[in-house]
């Protein structure tokens, strides 16, 4: 079926063999591709045997060219959006247009496929059940401390891009303000000299402070922080008790036990002996 309105399409990163047949059907049958470099996408379209008239819309032109591009859609067209690799919106102004076009009630749909975010998470040997991507971080070292101190809580493994010449620099501040966590850098993943690089922060660090910086695009995967180190009885007992001043034991428990990391059923345990041994507390939740 011809696709509809504004069609969101994920492009290979780096190998052209990984664009799927659906990518190419609703390329081919868009009236028009916006994208961020008409060159770079021009030559993937030659290899892809693909006509579809090309406009460039990227940061610099993006205010301009978007009302015409919604006007397009308004008329009946279907315009596709790719990136220069990957899928589109990440790290790029398309969000602006999927935003703008749905506001004037232009239908939007995707064709997902190649992605460095995914790609380099599920090969760094990281926790992938809750991960944050966090973008480019500030070129500015102070301004990248003040970022990643607030990202430092997070338990999550956080995904970031860098350019090779501040990737030593971001390592080293990374494991001054993350700690010492375990941390994957990805380059050009897909391509002929993928590399993966796995370590302590401050290790990936040391490397390519000493190998300078390394050829192609990065992706920095950093695992989570450590769980908390488990309070001594007195400490644990010490805080149950003032949250059973006004909670119910049930209530106590889950707090204590999110804010020490130590398993639920043990606090609630503890909770329950103390309640009873001072009358505090209400044992039925």
């Amino acid at each position: 079926m011809r696709p509809r309105g504004l069609v969101v399409v994920a492009t290979p990163i780096g190998n052209v063999a990984d664009i799927g047949g659906r990518a190419v059907a609703v390329l081919r049958a868009a009236d028009l591709v916006a994208c961020e470099d008409t060159r770079l996408t021009g030559r993937l379209f030659k290899r892809l045997g693909i006509a579809t008239p090309l406009l460039a819309y990227h940061d610099h032109n993006a205010e301009r060219v978007r009302p015409a591009l919604i006007a397009r859609l308004k008329a009946g067209e279907t315009v596709a959006l790719v990136a220069d690799a990957g899928t589109p919106l990440v790290s790029d102004p398309g969000y602006k247009l999927v935003r703008a076009a749905l506001a004037k009630g232009v239908p939007v749909g995707a064709v997902p496929g190649p992605s460095a975010v995914l790609a380099a998470l599920v090969v760094s040997g990281l926790p992938t059940d809750r991960f944050l991507f966090a973008g480019f971080l500030a070129p500015r070292a102070g301004a990248r401390r003040r970022e990643l101190n607030e990202l430092k809580p997070l338990r999550a493994s956080l995904v970031v891009f860098e350019s090779p010449r501040r990737l030593a620099a971001l390592l080293a501040e990374m494991a001054a303000v993350l700690g010492p966590r375990q941390a994957a850098v990805a380059r050009e993943l897909t391509k002929l000299f993928e590399e993966v690089r796995r370590g302590p922060l401050a290790e990936l660090a040391r490397h390519y402070a000493a190998a300078g910086p390394p050829k192609g695009e990065v992706v920095v995967v950093v695992g989570p922080p450590a769980a908390p180190e488990p309070e001594d009885e007195g400490a644990l007992d010490a805080r149950l008790m003032a949250a059973l001043a006004g909670m119910s034991v049930r209530d106590a428990a889950k707090a204590v036990a999110e804010a020490t990391g130590r398993p639920r059923r043990e606090v609630y345990a503890r909770a329950l002996a103390l309640a009873a041994r001072g009358g505090r507390g209400r044992a039925d939740g």
